[in-house]
């Protein structure tokens, strides 16, 4: 671990510290500013107790950030060296956490999901050297939550202040080229590009629970082709004698566990040519946080052969790895969208997020979503090509956005 200068402010005396493994922060400081609004067996009844923002994101917990190093899967050997920024107030005796941020120093840009590799093209054709760089997020998650994470307060502000303070500094001791913040809260978007961080955009496709009594409510939200052609494609799914069931808590066995590994290792190779997760990782949060997982499998002549992996927050199902050993038509929609759709209305969730891009989850009544992520390019230079090109960047994806909403699939009198 690393520590900066203490700095006097509000009254009371803060710190930062750099800490290389998340294991050493208690679990509770942590949970604490990620997520400060609920406990993790919190659950709301209804619709009408959710609101708009997740109250409880499964990904930045100590569980789940802990589970990818505990596993290996997060370490220097894979090219994600942890460099978490914690900021403590030492007003009261022993300190306690305030801030905290999960940070990682990297030598690529794999499983970030907001695609920089162009920019780090053009730096090293121009001779600079792009990598080291800093990565603030979940990795291998495109999932929006918080990443200025701060314990409510009077001084969360502050705190929050100091985290982008000490991620430039720490930018600048590992002489890396930048910071990028990903898959940000719209408000943590607004905060960084006030500071002078560059803004960026894109788009995914949520699905948005308008308390639909049952599946079939939702289908009479949409027109009438859609209606029929979801139809056909679920009883399609089915067709060969294929059974689908979903899964949570300790209904989930290891036996369940091999067969999906199985699963992600041969769609995750033929996708990416590297998947990222390996299997002690799927053990580790089978243990720790089997409660907030909902494994969707599907089995066919007493085999399981395909599976999606999805996790619950308390408004919000996140879709998260899909995989299969048998191709068969419309079974992906059926795991992976409709099974979801089916899950959230019956838990009375409020969305389903289903990961990153697919213009085909438009049809199946998801919608474009803006996402953010914020960047601190040290070189002028390069930051001055940057900034254009991401202001050209997001007026083309607003556009877009409301494009692909006029093609949405609800009747005009259901939106």
């Amino acid at each position: 671990m690393a520590r900066s200068k203490s700095s006097e402010s509000g009254g009371g005396t803060i710190s930062v510290r750099v800490v290389d493994r998340l294991g050493d922060i208690p679990a509770a400081d942590w949970d604490a500013c990620a997520n400060p609004r609920t406990q993790p067996d919190a659950a709301p009844r209804s619709l009408s107790d959710i609101t708009a923002e997740e109250t409880y994101n499964p990904f930045v917990s100590h569980t789940f950030l802990n589970s990818l190093e505990a596993s290996g899967t997060v370490s220097a050997r894979t090219g994600w060296l942890p460099q978490h920024l914690v900021v403590e107030d030492h007003r009261t005796d022993g300190g306690v956490i305030a801030a905290a941020m999960p940070c990682y120093l990297k030598n690529h840009s794999h499983g970030e999901y907001v695609f920089d590799h162009g920019w780090a093209d053009a730096y090293e054709r121009a001779g600079g050297h792009y990598y080291p760089k800093l990565q603030i997020s979940v990795p291998f998650t495109p999932v929006t939550g918080p990443r200025l994470m701060a314990r409510p307060g009077p001084d969360a502000d502050r705190n929050r202040n100091a985290l982008i303070a000490a991620a430039v500094e720490l930018c600048k001791r590992h002489k890396a080229s930048s910071v990028h913040w990903t898959f940000l809260p719209k408000h943590e978007w607004d905060l960084l590009g006030a500071v002078g961080a560059l803004q960026r955009t894109d788009r995914q496709f949520h699905w948005a629970n308008e308390g639909y009594a049952d599946f079939d409510a939702f289908l009479a939200a949409l027109s009438s082709r859609k209606r029929k052609a979801i139809r056909r494609e679920r009883r399609e799914a089915l067709a060969e004698g294929i059974d689908v069931v979903r899964l949570s808590g300790s209904d989930i066995t290891e036996d369940h566990w091999d067969a999906f590994f199985a699963f992600y290792m041969d769609t995750g190779g033929r996708k990416w040519g590297r998947p990222y997760l390996n299997r002690a990782f799927f053990s580790e949060i089978g243990a720790s946080m089997a409660e907030r997982i909902v494994l969707i499998m599907a089995k066919r002549a007493g085999r399981w052969i395909a599976g999606a992996l999805n996790f619950a927050g308390d408004t919000t199902l996140y879709g998260r790895h899909w995989g299969c050993v048998e191709d068969h038509p419309f079974l992906h929609f059926e795991v992976c969208y409709y099974q979801a759709i089916e899950h959230a209305i019956d838990n009375r969730m409020a969305f389903v997020e289903a990961g990153a891009q697919g213009e085909h989850k438009l049809s199946r009544g998801y919608l474009p979503v803006t996402t953010y992520s914020a960047h601190y390019i040290a070189d002028a230079g390069l930051r001055d090509a940057i900034a254009d090109y991401l202001e050209r960047e997001r007026h083309y994806v607003d556009a877009e956005a409301r494009l692909l909403r006029d093609h949405a699939p609800f009747r005009k009198d259901s939106q």
